[in-house]
């Protein structure tokens, strides 16, 4: 995670910037997990990071990307998996297994754009260190030489811009099981990015060429970077930022770059959720609990429609971004329960977009699960975004009048305020929870 500016290298402090209006107006972003590691779609959906000891999580992992390090584990069950289904055989016969035959990058894209997405991130090189473009230095270890064989992150790029959306490229420079092997993970204490300057420059190389022919809108980098590539210099990641932000000057980076810079924070599931408390930030999960496509999960690992609406309203209620996941299959395709919950929250977003995108926390107002209640603020209007319907009471924001209460078609809502709570019939929604607006001084 960011370091804080007072412990930031110096030569970073040039990169710090206010977060452009973009990212903080997008709140929706999707998040792509594909790679070889979707072919076998296999771990185990114990629960979600940050609720599980690092010592069961690693042997138990639910991440079906991580199943390169999970199967090297000595008696885990990812082992003895891989050991009957597969005899053992090496990983990456995976890549090759992968033909992605059903592939059209603007049908996944659009699928995007009807949830509400503003901003696509595909992974571009996950920890298993195989590239979905031809990355220099990789040999045939990528997907236009093997596999696919097709530029799969050109692929994305193209599809996004033409659906007018932002695009991003998600990088893995503090793993790459391959460029650097490592004895497998088992514990948090061994999340430290291969040290020396061959891989600094490997990652580096990796990224300005990304840089150079995507022109990413956002860079979100994952566990770290080699502390070689810290300090100035022609192979350093201040170069990649200077690069960066010269081809994207509206650009943003996240925070996992070992502290040296970012432009917003985390928080991933459970995990790292004091990053949510000031700032800019965004939370990421998957629509189950891996975020590459695990075969093993099923509808009571899922978030479904109306549990992906409350966790995006909630997200943006308290001044964040919501960067949800889709695994694809090894085909190519999104699962039915993916693409059914991005369909929930397309159609809800649909009708209530204007209290969530663009819009900012209300200042003062008080959360609520019984009943369940939200508050955002869009202009002169206060939000307040309810799943329940009928007769409701709950606390109410200063300033709020109930004498204009409306769904957000203009239909006037039977509203009013007793003391500190407003009392409210809330007419009943077929895509989810209401939205009731306000105007606020």
């Amino acid at each position: 995670m960011d370091q804080d500016v007072e412990t930031r290298p110096r030569e970073y402090e040039r990169f710090q910037r206010p977060v452009p209006d973009w990212f903080r107006d997008a709140k929706l972003g999707i998040f792509v997990h594909w790679g070889a590691y979707s072919v076998p779609s296999w771990a185990e959906p114990i629960g979600a990071l940050g609720t599980i000891d690092d010592t069961r999580w690693y042997r138990h992992n639910p991440y079906a990307e991580w199943y390169f390090n999970t199967i090297r584990i000595a008696g885990s069950p990812a082992a003895d998996h891989h050991r009957v289904s597969y005899g053992g055989r090496p990983y990456d016969d995976f890549l090759d297994d992968w033909t992605a035959e059903r592939f059209d990058a603007h049908a996944l894209v659009a699928q995007f754009a009807q949830a509400g997405a503003r901003y696509v991130v595909p992974t571009t090189k996950h920890h298993d260190g195989i590239a979905l473009w031809d990355a220099p230095l990789t040999g045939d270890r990528n997907t236009v030489a093997r596999g696919p064989r097709r530029d799969l992150v050109g692929a994305f790029a193209e599809a996004t811009r033409a659906a007018g959306l932002r695009f991003g490229a998600y990088y893995s420079g503090g793993l790459d099981w391959h460029a650097a092997p490592s004895a497998p993970i088992e514990s948090d204490a061994q999340l430290v990015p291969p040290a020396g300057d061959e891989y600094a420059r490997y990652a580096h190389d990796h990224v300005v060429d990304l840089i150079e022919r995507y022109r990413p809108d956002l860079l979100w980098g994952d566990i770290g970077w080699p502390a070689a590539g810290h300090a100035p210099g022609p192979f350093s990641l201040a170069d990649v930022l200077d690069r960066f932000y010269a081809a994207a000057p509206d650009g943003v980076v996240n925070d996992r770059w070992s502290g040296v810079h970012a432009d917003y924070r985390t928080s991933e599931y459970e995990s790292g959720r004091s990053n949510e408390s000031a700032g800019a930030w965004e939370n990421c999960r998957g629509i189950g609990y891996s975020f590459g496509y695990n075969r093993l999960e099923g509808e009571e690992h899922n978030l479904d429609g109306p549990g992906a609406i409350r966790l995006f309203v909630d997200v943006v209620s308290r001044g964040g971004n919501l960067l949800l996941n889709v695994g694809p299959t090894a085909s190519g395709v999104l699962p039915p329960p993916q693409a059914a919950t991005l369909r929930a929250l397309g159609a809800w977003n649909a009708r209530h977009g204007d209290a969530v995108f663009g819009s900012r926390p209300l200042e003062g107002a008080t959360p609520s699960d019984e009943p369940w209640v939200r508050w955002t603020r869009t202009g002169d209007r206060a939000n307040a975004v309810i799943d329940a319907s009928g007769r409701v009471e709950f606390a109410a924001p200063v300033g709020v009048d109930a004498a204009t209460a409306a769904t957000v078609d203009g239909t006037p809502v039977a509203a009013e305020r007793r003391g500190d709570t407003l009392v409210l019939d809330v007419p009943a929604e077929p895509t989810g929870p209401a939205v009731v607006r306000f105007l606020t001084p």
